[in-house]
């Protein structure tokens, strides 16, 4: 019995004590600005940080950050750098550039709203809208929105997404230090409707993944030294017999997904554990050098 008692005791302090920790969305959150180490993705993308991360500037010869409300235009110089390639290589197409929405804060982490990704530095939203102009007050930056390039049924593309879209998702597949990319399903279907046989190889790091429709979501591997970053596991090249994920994978997205085929009443499963939100995580369920990260002046 004593043995008993003493155990709920115990669990009811490390219970009460969880409770009682800050969140660290709150803590990362709260920074303005980046850590003063050597920039390092830390963790996962979606249970890490970022040290040393660096402030895209607002706006650029070819690209501006939208929602500067947010701060979070901060990403590793790598990030930076790909920001600055993709943006140039878009005018080619047609575009003046890029509206380029979040990558993380100024030292990465969970945030307060929103992703549960974007933690360590290396997840870029871009903007399907193709930018008009690129002197946009912060005021227009706050209040105008993306296009949505999926049809009411979300089973195909409809006329916002044009050519130039495919054009600017190859070029940043096609960039070498980019790991996948998320669109909304009808246009990884539409790509691989469009693609040439010949030319398919940059589509197995096109992802079909829900939402994304008005925007794209481009993840960066972890860049070389990263001691502290945890990559993603291998990419469709490996897993799909096409090496380009145009597969039966994909058309479940359109078939199965959307409208599920209809089975006979089973008895209710047993309700899965509730998963926790990154915005839930404590500094204690992050990797131990984000600690570092969070305390730098």
């Amino acid at each position: 019995m004593a043995g008993n008692l003493i155990g709920a005791i115990v669990a009811l302090t490390l219970a009460t004590s969880a409770q009682a920790a800050p969140t660290a969305s709150s803590l990362f959150g709260a920074k303005q600005d980046a850590s003063g180490h050597r920039a390092a993705a830390i963790g996962s993308y979606a249970k890490g940080c970022g040290a040393g991360l660096v402030q895209l500037p607002e706006t650029g010869p070819t690209w501006q950050a939208m929602r500067l409300s947010r701060n979070r235009n901060w990403g590793h110089p790598e990030t930076i750098d790909f920001i600055e390639r993709l943006s140039a290589r878009a005018t080619q197409y047609g575009w003046k550039g890029l509206y380029v929405g979040d990558i993380s804060q100024p030292r990465g982490g969970p945030m307060l709203s929103g992703h549960a990704s974007h933690q360590i530095g290396l997840d870029v939203d871009i903007w399907m809208l193709p930018p008009k102009r690129l002197n946009l007050s912060r005021r227009e930056r706050e209040n105008l929105s993306s296009i949505n390039v999926r049809s009411e049924d979300q089973r195909s593309v409809n006329g916002n997404f044009t050519r130039a879209h495919a054009a600017v998702l190859r070029a940043a597949a096609s960039d070498p230090a980019v790991d996948r990319i998320f669109v909304t399903p009808p246009v990884k279907v539409e790509l691989c409707k469009t693609a040439k046989r010949s030319d398919k190889a940059w589509l197995q790091k096109i992802r079909p993944f829900y939402g994304h429709n008005y925007h794209f979501h481009v993840r960066l591997k972890c860049p070389d030294g990263s001691r502290y970053c945890a990559p993603q596991r291998p990419t469709v090249s490996q897993l799909s017999k096409g090496g380009d994920g145009c597969d039966e994978t994909l058309e479940w997205w359109v078939t199965d997904y959307l409208d599920p085929p209809k089975t006979a009443p089973t008895k209710p499963a047993k309700p899965a554990p509730k998963r926790r939100h990154p915005r839930e995580y404590t500094m204690a369920d992050l990797p131990k050098e984000c600690r570092t990260v969070l305390s730098s002046d």
